[in-house]
């Protein structure tokens, strides 16, 4: 009963209409679907044909959103479908068209003049209040309830498990009878191939790999996620609790970073996959109720809280706390209950099963001693290494694979963990505690100094180059406490700066060649700096300049008058 009040509510009273027949377009069709769909009768196939042999666009639109294999396919034209089908037409394309009134408004026409098109273009079998926005060929071809068109849309390729804006597949709308038993083997089927072909793509495209092209470093933390992600997608992890991460280090290493390109990577480019939640906004007791949402006759509780109203919409999201430390005990208790049984009871009363998450916290906790055991760490690599052979790679590149010890973990972070969140069974329904190192210098001043020259390129066709003494002058900008953000900050005052002068003084060529290096005089103080302890000679700091390079390969540096440099002026008292 419940099925057949759902179809009816979407398809008027369906009188079988002759296979193959549909009215003619009355208004104006964008491209070349009014053309295509005049030769929608099965007499037509010829000239239907020689249209397509001409290089007519087969997925082009009508004005409204639909294309020419819907109108076909609710029209229960098979032979139609399969010429269409045969030029390639796209299956898996969803209706722009959700219903008449949205349409009307959203385009500035009256309602009424969008339900003659649709009943004329279309079709004057469905409701005319029901949303169809995202349906595919297979949608209409379902609703139609013709097996052959069925068929047909299946075996080119027609995806049985796509979704439209309702959130319904096309099982949803079937009949009982042979198109659902159809239906219902081809979901498996494609279940199976989805499942083998995405196998197959991460045994040849790794997701460590993947993370690595958008994360400097961060190397065990980018194995030790991608090792958890492994196990969840193969099957080999607990179905009755979600995963839970949680990301420790200093600000503007990569935490939220990585969290945001694990969404991506689960959720391809689907926005309601990712749900970020910025913790400091739940520091006090009352704003608990903005997490879950109010109890009934308080106010917001028709409005839901802001975890569980996403967390509805998309149950296997990833859900990011950013800076969980500073949110309210409440909150994390709240928080035990998500984590243990992976189900969460709003305000309304109504539970939200979400086993399948995946939950990242973030935190500062530790992050002073996780940065400065990493320093020291570091340094003892380096001076190991300056002691070996200097012709052996693995030995240079050491200070870049230095891992946190259990006994480090055990003995100074753990304490420190369980006097800020005050209780074991938190800290016991984490799956993984992943930490988050301080960068090398030369990494992020590269990352940083391309990113610019990408800009540069693209917005102004300049190409960018640097001296390697360069790197070095910025790499004195970098803090501890601050990471990646010191290097970005410290870049923008010091090459940045120079560069948008120069360009408002129109120094710069369009299509030049343009070179930062480090002022010659500089250069000597840059050696001494590096080799002395001396406070006063730490306190010059090189210059950078910029010059072109013409197309003899000569330079030329440019004369920039910079305004005011805040780092320049003397306060009086």
């Amino acid at each position: 009963m419940v099925k057949k009040f759902f179809l009816e509510r979407v398809v008027r009273p369906w009188h079988r209409l002759p296979r193959g027949t549909v009215a003619a377009p009355s208004l104006e069709v964008s491209g070349m679907l009014g053309v295509l769909s005049s030769y929608l009768f099965p007499d037509h196939i010829s000239p239907l044909s020689r249209l397509l042999e001409e290089g007519a666009d087969v997925n082009a639109r009508h004005k409204l959103g639909w294309t020419a294999l819907m109108v076909a396919a609710i029209s229960r034209n098979s032979s139609v479908v399969k010429a269409l089908l045969t030029a390639n037409a796209d299956p898996n394309l969803g209706d722009d068209f959700s219903s008449v009134y949205e349409i009307a408004k959203e385009k500035g026409l009256h309602s009424l003049e969008v339900l003659v098109t649709r009943e004329d273009d279309f079709n004057n079998r469905l409701n005319i209040r029901a949303n169809f926005k995202g349906c595919t060929a297979l949608h209409y071809a379902v609703l139609a309830d013709d097996y052959l068109t069925v068929k047909l849309l299946l075996d080119a390729g027609a995806n049985p498990l796509q979704k439209n804006e309702m959130g319904h597949t096309p099982l949803d709308y079937a009949r009982e009878g042979e198109v659902m038993n159809l239906l219902r083997a081809s979901e498996a089927k494609f279940q199976e191939e989805q499942r083998r072909r995405e196998m197959e793509e991460r045994r040849r495209f790794p997701l460590e790999q993947r993370l690595k092209e958008h994360i400097i470093g961060q190397e065990n933390a980018i194995a030790t996620v991608g090792a958890a992600i492994r196990r969840k997608e193969n099957g080999w992890y607990d179905e009755e609790h979600p995963l839970v991460f949680l990301f420790l280090g200093s600000s503007g290493i990569g935490k939220t970073e990585l969290a945001k390109q694990t969404a991506k990577y689960i959720h391809k480019d689907i926005k309601k996959g990712f749900i970020r939640l910025d913790m400091s906004e739940f520091q006090e007791r009352h704003e608990v109720a903005k997490f879950i949402g109010s109890p009934p006759g308080y106010v917001g509780h028709e409005e839901g809280g802001q975890l569980t109203k996403k967390l509805r919409q998309c149950p296997n999201a990833v859900v990011l706390f950013d800076e969980v430390d500073k949110a309210h005990p409440d909150v994390l208790t709240i928080m035990l209950q998500l984590f243990d049984e992976g189900r969460l009871t709003d305000g309304k009363g109504k539970t939200i099963d979400c086993k399948d998450a995946i939950f990242i916290m973030t935190s500062n906790v530790a992050s002073e001693e996780i940065a400065q055991h990493a320093l020291q760490l570091r340094q003892e690599a380096m001076e190991m290494s300056k002691k070996r052979i200097a012709e052996n790679l693995e030995d240079v590149q050491m200070t870049d694979k230095i891992t946190i010890s259990k006994q480090f973990k055990e003995k100074v972070i753990r304490p420190i963990l369980k006097a800020h969140f005050r209780r074991d069974e938190f800290l016991g329904r984490i799956n993984e505690i992943v930490y988050f190192l301080p960068f090398c210098h030369s990494e992020l001043i590269q990352l940083e100094l391309n990113f610019w020259a990408k800009k540069a390129k693209a917005r102004h066709n300049i190409t960018l180059l640097w001296d390697r003494e360069v790197m070095d002058v910025l790499a004195d900008g970098y803090n501890l406490h601050y990471g990646a953000r010191s290097i970005k900050h410290e870049v923008e005052r010091r090459v940045v700066n120079q560069l948008a002068a120069a360009y408002e003084q129109d120094l710069l060529p369009r299509g030049c060649t343009l070179r930062i290096i480090v002022e010659d005089s500089d250069k000597q103080l840059l050696k001494t700096t590096e080799g002395s302890s001396s406070s006063t000679e730490k306190s010059k700091v090189p210059t950078l300049r910029l010059e072109i390079v013409e197309k003899n390969s000569k330079a030329r540096k440019l004369e920039i008058q910079a305004p005011l440099n805040p780092e320049n002026i003397t306060y009086f008292m």
